[in-house]
């Protein structure tokens, strides 16, 4: 097993990560420092959260955003 000493994000889910985010900045904020339409148009976690699984250049923005904020 690898060890994830350097991985900054080991341990944090991604649905945790989006509900920070959107705690500290609302969907409309949210949606406009990252341009992804499921945080513009009827945004909810379970909604974000399937597309970002799926997606992963999204997924990393998220991350990059959630690490520059919340680290």
């Amino acid at each position: 097993m690898t060890s994830q000493t350097n991985n900054p994000l080991h341990g944090i889910t991604l649905e945790h990560m989006l509900t920070r985010l959107v705690e500290r900045y609302g969907w409309e904020s949210l949606g406009s420092v990252i341009n992804i339409r499921c945080f513009q148009n009827e945004p909810s976690i379970k909604s974000s959260l399937k597309f970002l699984r799926r997606t992963p250049w999204a997924r990393e923005q998220v991350e990059a955003l959630y690490l520059r904020e919340m680290a």
